[in-house]
């Protein structure tokens, strides 16, 4: 569950901020967009935390499937650096936040400023910003056509095991 709440959560902070890019007018809207492409990467930020307890707790998933080492290879390192830039990516917003120094603010509480104010550091953390952003689309794209080559090509469980299983549905909506 905790993975498909990540993907709405990147969804909408991707959506948000590429929408805001596209008004042309309305000074009101374009910071209303950016306040919320700001909490819902915050958000994703929360569940990485609460992904990485969970993963402490209970250990590592069992593998699904027969796959070679070298698949599990490259699997695990795409995982390594999606995690990776699920931290990243939120702290270098809030940093370039602060660089312009604009303070940034979760369920009306201010977080503390993590950078001071600074031009130049500003331009270089939306240009590391930007390109984290890309590296980490053109992640999903590999881990999503992944999942799908598994299910259609090899017919293995790996997409199903990342669906909510119908014993957690009923669980959870009760």
């Amino acid at each position: 569950m905790l993975h498909w709440l990540t993907v709405l959560c990147v969804i909408f902070a991707a959506g948000l901020i590429l929408l805001r890019d596209e008004v042309v007018s309305g000074r009101v809207l374009k910071q209303w967009l950016l306040e919320g492409h700001r909490h819902f990467g915050l958000f994703v930020l929360v569940l990485f935390f609460v992904r990485i307890v969970i993963r402490i707790r209970t250990g590592k998933l069992p593998p699904t499937g027969n796959m070679p080492k070298a698949v599990r290879a490259v699997a695990a390192l795409t995982h390594i650096a999606l995690y990776g830039l699920m931290l990243a990516l939120p702290m270098l917003g809030w940093a370039l936040s602060n660089a312009q120094d604009r303070p940034v603010h979760l369920f009306g509480l201010t977080l503390p400023t993590l950078v001071g104010a600074d031009e130049d550091l500003a331009d270089s953390l939306q240009t590391w910003h930007i390109d984290a952003a890309w590296t980490l689309l053109a992640l999903v794209l590999l881990h999503t056509g992944a999942a799908l080559w598994h299910h259609f090509v090899v017919r293995d469980d790996v997409l199903r095991a990342m669906l909510p299983s119908r014993q957690n549905r009923l669980t959870t909506n009760d």
